[in-house]
């Protein structure tokens, strides 16, 4: 979720916004109508790296692979369940 806030309310209530952010809002702040800033958490760059790593390994692994249809996938989405 966005939330859009004035300069002053931010600069009010800066501690709540940076907390909002932490759990994953987006905060734009505003001066007047015009958004000027936007507040978004800072990715983590030793979880960035493995996520690239577990996808080259991914990759590698899938290669030569036929690729999966598209019937598959919405196939496999009830597998396991208990009609």
């Amino acid at each position: 979720m966005t939330l859009h806030v004035k300069v002053g309310e931010a600069k009010a209530h800066f501690s709540r916004l940076l907390s909002q952010v932490e759990a994953g809002e987006e905060v734009i702040i505003k001066r007047g109508n015009r958004p000027v800033a936007k507040l978004v958490t800072v990715d983590e760059p030793e979880r960035t790296v493995e996520v690239i790593e577990g996808l080259r390994r991914l990759r590698k692994r899938r290669a030569g692979e036929r690729r999966v249809t598209i019937e598959e996938i919405l196939a496999w989405r009830h597998d396991g369940h208990r009609f």
